[in-house]
């Protein structure tokens, strides 16, 4: 600056002088420099800042989207595991009283058949006696007829073996214990 121009500025007498900084002119130049330097800062500080910014609440506003489907899938997937262990329980469930049912039968089946082979057997028994015993009782009448022979023999001191003899004997001790029975 020139020594005139700042004897005219002062000598002015009591305006705004803008080169003096302690008063009006250091207000002056410092709203001057702000403003110059406001359109770089801008530019180069607070665009990339509010870019990053920006950025940074979108992948926010992203994860929290990302979380709210998770937990929504996830509630799903725990209402479909749900389901599908209700509808196991229900199915478990049908086969253990299929199960159950099939084993009455088979249970049921099991003594029905044992009670008709004990009926069988039972029936076996008894036939097998009943063919002892008529067998028993054949050779309990031969040896009667056998010993009235002889008894008959001794009596008449005579041998009393004849066919005919022996057919008289086995009729009167057949007629005996048919009488008898009855």
């Amino acid at each position: 600056m020139t020594p005139s121009f700042a004897l005219f500025v002062s000598e002015g007498g009591g305006g705004f002088n803008p080169l003096d900084l302690s008063g009006a002119g250091g207000f002056f130049w410092t709203l001057v420099i702000f403003l110059a330097a406001l359109i770089p800062i801008w530019i180069i500080v607070m665009g990339p800042v509010t870019k990053a910014l920006l950025a940074r609440d979108a992948k926010a506003a992203e994860a929290i989207a990302s979380a709210e489907k998770a937990s929504r899938d996830a509630e799903s997937a725990r209402a479909a595991v749900d389901s599908k262990l209700r509808e196991a329980q229900l199915e478990a469930t049908k086969l253990v009283d299929a199960a159950r049912g099939r084993a009455e039968v088979v249970e049921r089946q099991l003594k029905e058949a044992a009670a008709r082979d004990a009926a069988a057997m039972l029936e076996r028994a008894k036939s097998e006696i009943r063919g002892e015993q008529e067998r028993a009782i054949a050779t309990i009448r031969r040896e009667v007829v056998d010993v009235s022979l002889n008894a008959a023999g001794k009596v008449l001191q005579r041998k009393v073996d004849g066919q005919d003899d022996r057919r008289l004997v086995e009729e009167l001790v057949t007629s005996a214990s048919k009488g008898g029975r009855a």
